[in-house]
């Protein structure tokens, strides 16, 4: 017993108390470590389950923007009671449909952004389709028709929505190329672009059925 409160030997005893310490040390981090691989902390739950791996992901911040930007021609609706929530369908004499461009005037290779604005000016709400599958967007000039959305549409959806007495939706506007479409021409690249230089046309709009009762003129330069 005396050795050991009084280390022996040819060096002093502060080496052999440094050499006992140095062991004890080691003996510890020995024992931590074991409890460790056997605990494994952060590896379970409360109950001890392992936890699951893979049952969650996450979206970047680009994902989320482009999630959550509408698509050309989407109708910007509020949330609501859902479409099919005993809401009756939208009469003739209830919805309004207006074409919109965003400008009157386009200088030469400007293109014109089209888009349209619907108000519910019944009594009560009601449900009626605005989706991209019902939208017609149509441009003459005079007695021709130069360009019609759906000769060459692809794509398109159906979007069910209750629109609330008195609320107007406007949709996310879409782009004219200048160009004369058909049918039989949606592939043909490089089509022949309208007449400009101060040329007149005229956008008419129809969605879910209902028709814009006047069309919106503009001028290409």
């Amino acid at each position: 017993m005396s050795t050991i409160k009084s280390p022996v030997g040819r060096k002093p005893p502060q080496v052999y108390w440094r050499r006992r310490a140095i062991a004890l040390l080691a003996l510890v981090a020995v024992v931590v470590a074991i409890v460790l691989v056997i605990v494994r902390p952060g590896s379970g739950d409360a109950a001890g389950n392992a936890a699951p791996v893979g049952t969650a992901s996450s979206t970047g911040a680009a994902d989320a923007a482009a999630a959550a930007s509408p698509a050309p021609g989407d109708v910007n609706a509020p949330a609501g009671p859902a479409a099919d929530g005993g809401v009756s369908a939208c009469g003739q004499a209830d919805i309004v449909v207006t074409p919109h461009t965003d400008t009157a005037r386009y200088p030469a290779g400007s293109l014109p952004q089209l888009s349209f604005s619907l108000t519910n000016r019944g009594a009560g709400a009601c449900t009626l389709d605005v989706g991209t599958a019902t939208q017609s967007y149509t441009i003459t000039s005079g007695s021709e028709t130069y360009w019609v959305s759906t000769d060459c549409q692809t794509g398109a959806s159906n979007t069910p929505t209750v629109i609330n007495a008195g609320a107007t939706l406007s949709s996310t506007p879409i782009s004219w190329d200048r160009t004369r479409s058909a049918k039989d021409t949606c592939s043909t690249p490089n089509r022949a672009s309208v007449p400009a230089q101060g040329a007149s046309y005229h956008l008419a709009v129809a969605v879910g059925g209902f028709a814009s009762a006047d069309s919106t003129q503009f001028i290409l330069d």
